[in-house]
């Protein structure tokens, strides 16, 4: 089997027992990840942090990113440009959020484009050496490159339940490792390769 038919399947799986974790319990999880992380994601005052509002049965991460932006964090959250394209838009208390791709909402197009420090970044996988599997499209492989051409190295840290987690990940060249991932258990911190 190939990395990626390999990836597929794990996709699947983790995503199929992502779904069955019921919606009440699913807030009862987001909350406890803000209580976990709030104050212990480290950074300055100021700082470019991306959220995401949840899709399908995502974690809800607005309780930490409400905590974030209360220590002073600048929000913003990916909108899908096109096919192969997001970019993210600042986000900030009032402003009109729109239709921004995959069944979301997000600022619209006279929000600020900002460079995120720190990616909240959503996943299907992940395994205890930081390798994460996304949703397949490629978005956050693709904006983090764009980052990395900028010179840019932003904090990857990805966010999941604890039923999404797999023994290994079939890593690949393009694929960047995640600093941290964040679950209702708690903040994980991944050690260098």
């Amino acid at each position: 089997m190939s990395n990626r038919d390999l990836k597929a399947v794990l996709r699947s799986e983790r995503l199929g027992e992502r779904d069955r974790i019921p919606a009440e319990l699913r807030l009862e999880y987001s909350l406890a990840m803000a209580d976990h992380a709030g104050d212990d994601i480290a950074f300055e005052p100021g700082t470019i942090v991306s959220g995401f509002f949840p899709i399908r049965s995502e974690i809800d991460i607005r309780p930490l990113m409400a905590r974030l932006k209360d220590r002073g964090a600048r929000l913003c959250v990916p909108v899908v440009l096109d096919r192969q394209t997001i970019a993210f838009r600042e986000l900030v208390a009032g402003a009109e959020l729109v239709d921004t791709g995959f069944g979301t909402r997000g600022p619209g197009p006279d929000a600020a484009v900002l460079d995120p420090e720190i990616l909240l970044v959503p996943l299907s996988a992940f395994d205890r050496q930081g390798h994460r599997i996304g949703y397949g499209a490629g978005h956050y492989d693709r904006a983090i490159a764009r980052l990395h051409q900028k010179g840019l190295d932003p904090r990857l840290i990805g966010i999941a339940f604890d039923c999404q987690e797999v023994a290994e990940v079939p890593a690949e060249a393009h694929d960047v490792r995640l600093e941290a991932i964040l679950t209702e258990s708690g903040l994980k911190t991944f050690s260098a390769p």
